[in-house]
């Protein structure tokens, strides 16, 4: 079963809030995660994020390298998918270029910064040539995803 992917356009919540509430998500469903992205100093910022989100709440995750097997959600530049996950999520510009082995990959993507905008624009034009399931969600001024696409 090929991958479905969504794209989220963040427009009022900041990126590491809405890894963590999606993340959460998927550990509801028994799913293990990767978050990929590009740039160290990033995922180095989201894996602090993880670890102080929610004082009432436990996302457990590793970075790359560090027993990647074993982590729950793995933060990762790297294009693998050592933890068997079910998901992928994708930051700061990664594109989605190995999709196979996941159930769902989702494409964050900061409505604030038009280059990233751009990026996903291009990146959603390459998914759709694929013919993969592909839907695009944004955020509402309350903050509520709605389905654009």
């Amino acid at each position: 079963m090929a991958a479905e992917v969504w794209f989220y356009h963040l427009e009022t919540k900041p990126l590491a809030h809405v890894l963590a509430d999606l993340l959460e998500k998927c550990r509801a469903r028994g799913w293990n995660a990767i978050v990929r992205g590009p740039n160290p100093k990033k995922l180095d910022e989201l894996d602090a994020g993880l670890w102080s989100f929610d004082e009432a709440s436990f996302l457990p995750h590793g970075r790359d390298g560090i027993d990647a097997a074993r982590q729950p959600i793995l933060l990762t530049p790297n294009t693998s998918n050592p933890n068997g996950a079910k998901a992928l999520f994708l930051v700061d510009g990664a594109a989605p270029e190995t999709l196979d082995g996941y159930e769902r990959v989702c494409v964050l993507i900061d409505g604030g910064d038009e280059a990233a905008v751009k990026i996903a624009r291009g990146h959603w034009k390459d998914v759709k040539a694929s013919g993969a399931a592909v839907s695009y969600w944004r955020q509402s001024e309350t903050g509520r995803w709605e389905k654009k696409a």
